[in-house]
């Protein structure tokens, strides 16, 4: 009995994988391309001298929150009025919040930058051990 049931319990699996193969197929082809793509763009970069500050930049970008659209009722009027959120931050206009988000992107980068001599130091002593 239980073997029976274990042959048409592996008969479901293949009926189900039949059935969702365009869609695990889709996915792994667009895996695929994504890791061709990041091969590509690393082969690129070898010989770019400012590789390293786009990387650098786009890691800081990670870690710096998205910003957020508010639509708020204005206190005088009553309309609907749009507000950017950044950090907890208000901002009028949408240039104003990437402003700031840029700077804090920044802020990032340059503490990276700041802190890579003493870890490159810290790196080099390893070595000598």
């Amino acid at each position: 009995m239980s073997d029976l049931l274990a042959t048409g319990a592996f008969l479901l699996v293949l009926l189900l994988g039949f059935g969702f193969r365009e869609k695990i197929f889709g996915v792994l082809h667009r895996f695929d391309q994504k890791n061709i793509a990041r091969q590509q763009a690393q082969r690129a970069e070898r010989g770019d001298p400012e590789a390293h500050y786009r990387h650098t930049m786009a890691l800081a970008e990670e870690q710096v929150e998205e910003i957020s659209i508010l639509t708020l009722s204005d206190v005088r009027t009553g309309t609907p009025v749009t507000r950017y959120i950044f950090q907890g931050e208000k901002f009028a206009t949408r240039n104003e919040a990437e402003q700031a988000r840029a700077a804090a992107i920044g802020q990032i980068a340059r503490r990276f930058y700041a802190d890579l001599p003493h870890a490159l130091t810290s790196r080099g002593k390893d070595k000598l051990e």
